[in-house]
């Protein structure tokens, strides 16, 4: 049996903290999404939703060219 979480209140909605192992183990960092692929009344099952993948796999289908020096990130992006 793996970790545990505790379901939380969170405004209106009800949310769990992921312990840190499965954070790295799923490489996760905040803003990631997780979708929800199976679910039964003992077990959920989710997968990390791959939006750099999906984002360049549509830039790739418009026949975009992204710059040499060009870096898909996130964190660059919203720096302020």
């Amino acid at each position: 049996m793996g970790p545990t979480m505790q379901v939380s209140k969170w405004g209106n909605s009800l949310a769990v903290r992921l312990p840190r192992a499965l954070v790295e183990r799923l490489k996760l960092q905040p803003g990631d999404t997780l979708e929800v692929v199976a679910a039964d009344a003992q077990h959920i099952a989710v997968e990390k939703v791959q939006q750099r993948d999906g984002a360049l796999a549509r830039m790739a289908a418009r026949a975009w060219q992204a710059p040499a020096n060009f870096r898909f990130d996130r964190e660059d992006a919203n720096a302020r």
